[in-house]
């Protein structure tokens, strides 16, 4: 059995305990849930948790890179909140579980340009 305090502590947490956290928007409407997220490797930040949004059960779902920085983890939903809606997710980048993307440069700015950021890498 692992310990929980290996786990988390109030300023961090383990990446096995993000993923499968469920992600919602300002309404308290779910999205979906955080598939995996993806690390800078000479930085170490985070720069996209990957959601994982539509299907059924987790059949036929796409990925949707979501900017780190737009979630806000908030205890009294149990998960992440981000703010933006179905109809703005539904338009952005995304990709299916055979097709990812190269997560080069261009890719992260179409990613960060979609929601209105600038790409910081």
């Amino acid at each position: 059995m692992t310990d929980i305090a290996t786990e988390e502590t109030n300023r961090l947490i383990a990446s096995n305990k993000v993923e499968g956290t469920t992600v919602y928007n300002r309404g308290g409407e779910k999205l979906g849930s955080i598939y995996n997220f993806m690390v800078d490797k000479r930085s170490g930040k985070a720069e996209y948790a990957v959601l994982q949004f539509g299907g059924l059960f987790g059949l036929g779902s796409d990925y949707y890179p979501l900017p780190w920085d737009m979630l806000t983890y908030e205890t009294e939903h149990g998960g992440y909140v981000v703010d933006l809606d179905k109809t703005l997710l539904e338009k952005a980048p995304r990709y299916a579980a055979d097709a990812e993307p190269e997560f080069d440069r261009t890719y992260g700015q179409s990613v960060y340009g979609h929601y209105g950021m600038n790409y910081p890498f």
